[in-house]
């Protein structure tokens, strides 16, 4: 696997199905609770992976923490892409 691969250069989206009114209330229960769906998400995976990972599971983890701090220091520091 290349380095590029490795680490895209963007956290990547994954859809997901869900009905619409269940998202509705999760959003606007996530505002009440100061976060967003994202990191309410985040935070419930990392749960899941530290509850019943094994070792690679937690590896995963750790590079996945790496990335995002990594991703969060860059964040509004990188200049806009020129056309």
């Amino acid at each position: 696997m290349s380095d590029e691969e490795a680490t895209p250069r963007h956290t990547r989206t994954r859809p997901i199905r869900v009905p619409g009114p269940l998202w509705d209330a999760y959003g606007r229960i996530c505002e009440r609770l100061d976060t967003d769906r994202t990191n309410d998400l985040l935070d419930h995976m990392r749960a899941r992976v530290l509850e019943h990972g094994d070792d690679q599971d937690r590896a995963d983890l750790e590079r996945a923490e790496q990335e995002l701090a990594e991703r969060r220091a860059r964040k509004g520091g990188r200049p806009k892409r020129s056309d």
